[in-house]
């Protein structure tokens, strides 16, 4: 049975068929909700219901306790509405041309840049053109129907080639494909562009700018979307690792930061090895951010990386008095995303 829903305090509805998710059928009606991992894992997609019933047809995600599913929150990625539904949720936009689609791509080149980290570009067919948001993602699709989510790396106004940041991780269905059988010339398909993680153009708030591991990937189409636009409002930029070789692309912002007098880059070290000689910043970089800005009502923050950064972060921001609805994450959960 197909179900309506309104997007309380909008215009905006939108019919949910069986068995579809309330994200899902969004999409498909060329809204942009909330979201980013699509597994209920990330807990981007929480919201609010309003009026109605829903079901999780695999029981309460990850992302959601059951005091919040019985104070009418959802996760909506994998929520299925059991009745007509009103829902809450921080902004939706329309989506214009921004809509998933299914496309080939060929490998043009692949860049080892440390040890367990390449970058991968990707070329469309000729025909084809992609739309997409700087810090958005894509699935890519394997056998079995299985995908693995990475990030764009590039902005959408440098778009010959899409760029993927890749870790290896060792067994990863793909990511072990990537570094040790995958060749240039070779011939993928993915799904995108998925995922709610771009820059808030019409924001006048200073940014702080976050990237654990490859999260940098996403946040440095994000800062070169902000360059090509011309946003000139404060942002700092921090980038989380373990030790110097992991900051992979460590000239780049710097770069930024030497030739951008409205960009800051702070890069910080959890475990840096005694031969790296490094005077920076160390520990997490979360703790870093909060030692620098105290105070965050006034900022906007967006960040990306690994789930223990993102779930503590959030918590210590709360604290420092940053509101939720200025917080902005791709949480780069293990098995379907970056």
């Amino acid at each position: 049975m197909t179900f309506n829903v309104h997007i309380s305090d909008t215009d905006y509805q939108f019919a949910v068929e069986p068995e579809e998710s309330v994200i899902d059928a969004a999409l498909r009606a060329g809204l942009m909700l909330p979201y980013s991992c699509r597994n209920g894992t990330c807990g981007s997609c929480l919201g609010r219901v309003v009026e109605g019933r829903i079901e999780y047809p695999n029981g309460l995600p990850p992302a959601i306790d059951s005091e919040q599913d019985t104070a009418g929150m959802a996760l909506f990625c994998q929520a299925r509405p059991a009745s007509d539904l009103v829902i809450a949720v921080n902004e939706v936009q329309e989506a214009g041309e921004i809509r998933p689609q299914r496309l080939p791509a060929r490998v043009e080149q692949i860049q080892t840049c440390a040890p367990d980290v390449r970058r991968l570009f990707l070329r469309l067919p000729a025909a084809k053109t992609m739309p997409f948001l700087a810090g958005q993602y894509i699935d890519i699709l394997l056998r079995n129907g299985q995908k693995r989510s990475y990030s764009l790396a590039n902005a959408p106004h440098d778009n010959e080639l899409l760029e993927l940041h890749i870790r290896h991780l060792p067994g990863g269905i793909f990511s072990e494909h990537v570094f040790t059988t995958l060749k240039e010339g070779a011939l993928l398909r993915f799904e995108g562009p998925l995922g709610n993680f771009h820059l808030r153009e019409q924001s006048d708030r200073p940014s702080i700018f976050i990237a654990g591991g490859t999260g940098f990937g996403p946040i440095k189409g994000i800062i070169e979307h902000a360059l090509q636009i011309g946003c000139t409002q404060p942002m700092h930029i921090y980038w989380g690792a373990r030790d110097v070789p992991d900051l992979y692309l460590n000239s780049l912002p710097q770069k930024w930061a030497e030739t951008q007098a409205h960009i800051q880059y702070t890069p910080v070290l959890s475990e840096p090895g005694q031969n790296s000689r490094w005077s920076g910043a160390t520990g997490f970089v979360h703790n870093q951010v909060l030692k620098d800005y105290p105070d965050l009502q006034d900022y906007d923050v967006y960040m990306a990386g690994p789930p223990p950064m993102i779930n503590a972060a959030k918590a210590g921001f709360a604290e420092a008095g940053l509101p939720s609805d200025r917080l902005f994450y791709d949480s780069f959960e293990a098995g379907g995303t970056p």
